[in-house]
């Protein structure tokens, strides 16, 4: 299993933590930002951390993996081929995740859901309601939980690296009151890290 300070050399290594003033996909806003994808470019990372999220959940009879686009695709792709399953993913389609693509699931399929970053659980949480009623989701899996309450995904939910980074709505967020640029690193396209 991989150690948490290897995690954070990873990050580290890849300049995947980033200090700042963020707007985050859930709205909130952060000092810090988790950009996993710069982790997630180096296949050799990749494997190391979907192997290690597979081993959270080995043994569960997990027959596949679903992230949802945008974040969970590298990572859930990675957690699939170490469980040896199918590995699909979820994305929005006029602001509601659904399976596209001819990606399908079956009542039989026992799913994993993985997700890069968990702050609110928004994205994962989206993927578990989705499948309701007609499969069964046996956890929720993310390479870094930076929740300040575990979110309620209706099962078990296992992260490789828990952060506390603090998180402000953003009519009290103190950066904007500093009156510091905010990224939006997760919301929109080509954005520069600060």
């Amino acid at each position: 299993m991989i150690e948490r300070e290897e995690i954070l050399r990873l990050f580290e290594k890849t300049q995947a933590l980033l200090n700042g003033h963020f707007q985050l996909s859930s709205g909130l806003h952060s000092n810090q930002y988790f950009q996993c994808a710069l982790i997630l470019q180096h296949p050799a990372y990749a494997e190391k951390m979907g192997r290690a999220v597979a081993e959270l959940f080995r043994g569960q009879e997990i027959t596949c993996v679903i992230g949802p686009a945008l974040g969970g695709i590298i990572i859930g792709w990675e957690v699939a081929r170490a469980l040896g399953v199918k590995g699909i993913f979820a994305e929005r389609v006029n602001g509601e995740m659904k399976l596209r693509r001819g990606f399908a699931v079956n009542p039989a399929d026992k799913i994993l859901v993985v997700e890069d970053v968990v702050t609110t659980g928004g994205s994962a949480q989206e993927v578990v309601n989705l499948l309701k009623g007609s499969t069964s989701v046996l956890g929720v899996a993310s390479i870094v939980d930076r929740s300040s309450t575990p979110p309620a995904f209706g099962a078990p939910y296992k992260s490789l690296l828990k952060m506390e980074i603090k998180t402000y709505e953003p009519a009290a967020c103190p950066l904007c009151k500093e009156g510091r640029p905010i990224d939006k690193p997760g919301t929109k396209a080509n954005t520069q890290p600060v």
